[in-house]
């Protein structure tokens, strides 16, 4: 990192954040438990870019500086202004999302953070959701990290839009109102099997939509 880059992404960091709380009022719940300064894979449904951004800004100071989004590098790096928010204000994990032309494993990327005390910020559903669907299928890649560090809390995080229009008759846009909900962690449980873990994993994130299950 430069020194001008140094200089700029604690302030870019602070703009960005007062800026999601601005624009969506994005307030978070700890119904499941509570803000800990522990190694955690925060695993979330995803609708946009900014899904990450939301969890980043209601997470206390000490712990958003040391949580890592994992994020798509060919997004990320595609310009100047991403490269540095992605690299510098975020510290993403950036990872290739090119099975055939990456050269490294994204797991291992993962665990080196986890190994160096860092939360990560995860998507399990591997791409953003554009159905009518409250949760497309879970990838792989949360189980392959589980059965890497089983010891690692997996945080849910369900990410609620409240309110997305713009009342007739209005000249200027409703905010956007979210919540974001932490739920309970959880772990790989022994013997369980991929297809039970991350049937399970995506039942307690699809939970959270109303909190208590209900």
């Amino acid at each position: 990192m430069t020194v001008l880059a140094r200089v700029l992404a604690p302030i870019a960091a602070v703009c960005v954040t007062g800026f999601a709380r601005v624009v969506t009022g994005v307030r978070g719940n700890w119904f499941g438990c509570t803000p800990a300064p522990v190694p955690r894979v925060y695993f979330a449904n995803h609708a946009s870019h900014g899904d990450f951004v939301l969890i980043w800004t209601v997470l206390p100071a000490a712990l958003r500086q040391r949580t890592r989004p994992v994020a798509g590098a060919d997004y990320w790096e595609a310009d100047r202004i991403r490269r540095f928010l992605g690299r510098e204000v975020f510290r993403a994990v950036l990872i290739d999302r090119n099975p055939a032309a990456r050269r490294a494993d994204p797991i291992d990327a993962m665990v080196s953070a986890l190994d160096a005390g860092q939360s990560l910020i995860l998507f399990p559903e591997g791409t953003r959701n554009t159905t009518d669907e409250p949760l497309l299928p879970f990838k792989a890649g949360l189980f392959h990290l589980a059965r890497k560090r089983p010891e690692v809390e997996l945080v849910p995080v369900y990410i609620d839009n409240l309110n997305r229009v713009m009342p007739k008759g209005e000249f200027l846009p409703v905010p956007l109102l979210c919540t974001v909900t932490f739920g309970a962690p959880t772990r790989l449980q022994d013997g369980e099997d991929k297809a039970s873990f991350l049937d399970r994993t995506r039942t307690t994130l699809l939970d959270l939509r109303r909190p208590g299950g209900g």
